[in-house]
């Protein structure tokens, strides 16, 4: 608004100026015309489209394209009336366009500019009888400086869209980065939590055990294995404030934190996996059955998980086996599907699918072995032979 009460005192000025220096049979024309009735209605005539060419521009700032128009149809007026182009006013018209080149149809801004240049050529071939020059050099510069405002107001328009864009790419990749180290602290913690601090607890337990239950046993000996304990029970303190950490981090709660799933759930995984896709699924246990290491539970837990996921997603609505079969030292598992097998289906993941390698790693893990492929008869198969030694003090 200030600047456009500045342009418009100047326009003003400039205007009024014009028409008092117009003196009867001095020249001839629009303005020399006006300049006959009085230099006081002269100005009063010539002042008008002067404050309409500059004065829209405060009030219609967020609205480029109606400020732009007026603008540019009161100097259009100014130009074809009187003859008259006043700088302040080809200034306010140059920054409203600049304006909507950035907020508004850029295209409006060529089509705003257009009857200007069309002035400048039709005077041009008739200057003999037409206007002063300088109204066509005037003219000549609105044609050419309001379609250069609108491209560098469209240009920086695209440049700060650019950065936007460029800025939330990254916030978005620095978030979707801080997310994953989130999931994957919480994912250590619930390794830490659920396997190693129970085998560390273990350790203390039975040399505790040991050193009380053993008759006789030197002074030595009972030393040494109440050193182990305060061992394993100091590892124990800096695991849980390890943990403590991993959790803070994560942003998970330790009331929500539950230990990790083993072959007890399996039956609640073959549930899920029935209500959601409808398939057939079987659990078969054999052999004489022992308390597993956690870690080997999970693996398998996660072995099977992976194998149904894999069966519900490239053979739907295929029937799946699940066969454990505890050995004296290892356990076997078995997934087999009905469906028409990996030669039927080009989509289906061989031995180095993302599916399939993340299950060869757990099997890897805990010193296990795993394959994967066709099944004998149709259908494919996943296996894994796990060490099944149980877990010492259950």
């Amino acid at each position: 608004m200030v600047v456009a009460v500045l342009l418009a005192v100047l326009a003003a000025g400039q205007a009024s100026a014009a028409a008092v220096s117009q003196t009867p049979g001095s020249s001839s024309g629009p303005l020399a015309a006006v300049a006959t009735s009085g230099w006081l209605l002269a100005s009063f005539v010539v002042l008008l489209p002067s404050l309409a060419a500059t004065l829209p521009l405060g009030f219609f700032w967020e609205r480029p394209a109606v400020a732009a128009t007026a603008i540019c149809a009161a100097n259009l007026v100014s130009l074809g009336v009187f003859r008259l182009l006043t700088i302040a006013g080809l200034l306010a018209q140059v920054i409203v366009l600049y304006r909507l080149g950035r907020r508004g149809p850029q295209l409006l801004a060529a089509g705003l500019t257009l009857p200007f240049l069309v002035f400048a050529l039709v005077t041009a071939v008739g200057h003999a009888t037409g206007p002063a020059p300088g109204g066509t050099v005037l003219a000549i510069a609105a044609a050419s400086l309001g379609p250069l405002a609108a491209c560098a107001g469209a240009a920086l328009q695209s440049r700060s869209l650019a950065a936007q864009q460029t800025a939330t790419s990254k916030a978005f990749a620095g978030t979707l980065l801080e997310n994953t180290a989130r999931g994957e602290r919480a994912r250590i913690s619930r390794e830490l939590h659920d396997v190693v601090a129970h085998h560390v607890s273990m350790i203390a337990v039975q040399a505790e055990t040991a050193r009380l239950a053993t008759p006789g046993m030197p002074a030595a000996g009972a030393q040494q294995l109440s050193a182990i304990g305060d061992t394993a029970r100091a590892a124990l303190t800096e695991m849980r404030r390890l943990l403590g950490v991993l959790r803070e981090d994560s942003g998970v709660e330790t009331a929500d934190r539950q230990p990790q799933p083993g072959l007890a759930q399996l039956n609640e995984l073959l549930d899920e996996a029935r209500d959601v896709s409808g398939i057939g699924a079987r659990l078969i246990v054999s052999g004489w059955l022992t308390t597993l290491d956690p870690g080997v539970e999970l693996a398998a837990y996660r072995i099977v998980q992976e194998a149904l996921t894999n069966a519900r997603r490239h053979a739907p609505g295929a029937a799946v086996d699940v066969e454990l079969h505890f050995d004296n030292d290892a356990l076997h598992v078995r997934i087999r599907d009905n469906g028409p097998g990996p030669a039927a289906e080009p989509s289906r993941p061989d031995a180095a699918g993302h599916g399939l390698l993340g299950m060869r790693e757990r099997a890897a893990a805990v010193d296990g072995e795993f394959r994967a492929g066709a099944a004998p008869g149709g259908g494919f198969l996943v296996q894994a032979t796990l060490p099944a030694k149980a877990e010492a003090g259950r």
